[in-house]
């Protein structure tokens, strides 16, 4: 009754369970055509040896050992001329900063400058949530040979906030005389605690600023301003406007008496075509009677295509959320920094009658 043996069959070797004939009878047994199988196969061996890869770097990432509360800062130097160098700052960025405010994030962001050019600086953009911001920003400040072994950069990493006074995160101080700027340096810097170097005193400005496509129409909002010097008399706001560089429309808030804390609350409205929206400045300047009883501008902040750090951020964040209003705080500038920047010429004090 059983199944003849075929005769011309070997048997299998004892302790052996596989059958030699198991994976090619396999394969036959799958109704593809042999292209196919072979173009799978590939498919699985480049996926495998994807993920390999994949693994070894992410240990190799983890492995790694990241400075902490570190900037990554990286200099330069080329004679542009027999009298002054030319200081390329390079800023990379920094790592597991801490937190000084509510939460475990912030929103950081770097202001360059030197010991001998307090005027002159540079702020980068703010980074949104993250406490390991990427920078990739570049400033250059114009030295004196003479001046370069007296000077030190100073680097200051603040979290950005819209309703209240920026948070100091860290601070770098770094003699430029004891560095060899005849080469490109690319270096971590571990970053000290907030107030070691010296902050400039200069007053705040917040304001709004909305601005409607369909129609043209920017509103500014002239809110308040803080931080300015007790013994100035009765400041306002003058709020300005300038198409290719040269002075359009202007408007003044009323002037507020005895205070180094004015409340303004004024709105501005200007008719700026959408398609002029990017060759317009908005210049802000709080004016002020000092103690040779004479107006005179105190700080200006400067806002358009052309600007830098936080105030390209809000005008940026103006044009991103059209029709509603955006709200921050701006430290003042300079007048003459500013005029500098936007190429304007400042006015000649000419003598009054009986002085």
């Amino acid at each position: 009754m059983g199944r003849p043996t075929d005769p011309s069959s070997t048997p299998a070797p004892v302790g052996t369970t596989a059958e030699p004939g198991l994976i090619p009878d396999l394969i036959a047994r799958i109704p593809w055509p042999r292209w196919a199988l072979i173009t799978v196969a590939a498919a699985a061996g480049v996926l495998i040896v994807s993920c390999l890869l994949c693994v070894c770097c992410c240990c190799r990432r983890h492995g790694r050992k990241k400075p902490r509360d570190k900037v990554a800062v990286g200099l330069g130097s080329a004679r542009s001329s027999t009298t002054t160098h030319l200081i390329r700052v390079g800023l990379k960025q920094a790592v597991d900063l801490r937190a000084r405010g509510p939460g475990d994030t912030a929103d950081p962001y770097a202001c360059v400058s030197l010991s001998t050019q307090p005027g002159h600086r540079h702020e980068t953009k703010a980074h949104r949530g993250t406490l390991n911001p990427v920078f990739d920003e570049t400033c250059c400040f114009r030295i004196p040979p003479a001046e370069l072994p007296q000077t030190t950069l100073q680097v200051r990493l603040l979290d950005s906030r819209c309703f209240s006074q920026h948070e100091p995160l860290g601070e770098l101080s770094l003699p430029l005389g004891a560095i060899d700027l005849r080469h490109v340096l690319e270096l971590w810097h571990q970053l000290g605690p907030p107030g070691t170097t010296k902050a400039e005193q200069t007053g705040e400005l917040c304001f709004s600023l909305q601005y409607v496509p369909g129609s043209g129409r920017l509103t500014v909002v002239v809110l308040e301003a803080r931080g300015l010097s007790p013994g100035l008399a009765e400041p306002y706001v003058k709020v300005q406007l300038m198409l290719n560089q040269r002075k359009w429309k202007r408007r003044k808030t009323s002037a507020r008496k005895s205070t180094a804390t004015p409340y303004f609350n004024e709105a501005f409205t200007f008719l700026v075509p959408f398609s002029q929206i990017q060759s317009v400045d908005l210049v802000l300047a709080v004016w002020a009677r000092g103690l040779r009883l004479r107006n005179a501008p105190v700080g200006k902040v400067v806002l358009g295509a052309r600007a830098s750090g936080q105030p390209l951020q809000h005008w940026a964040d103006m044009l991103a959320h059209a029709r509603r209003p955006v709200t921050q705080w701006h430290r003042l500038q300079p007048p003459r920094d500013v005029d500098q920047a936007l190429a304007l010429q400042p006015r000649l004090h000419l003598p009054l009658p009986g002085s």
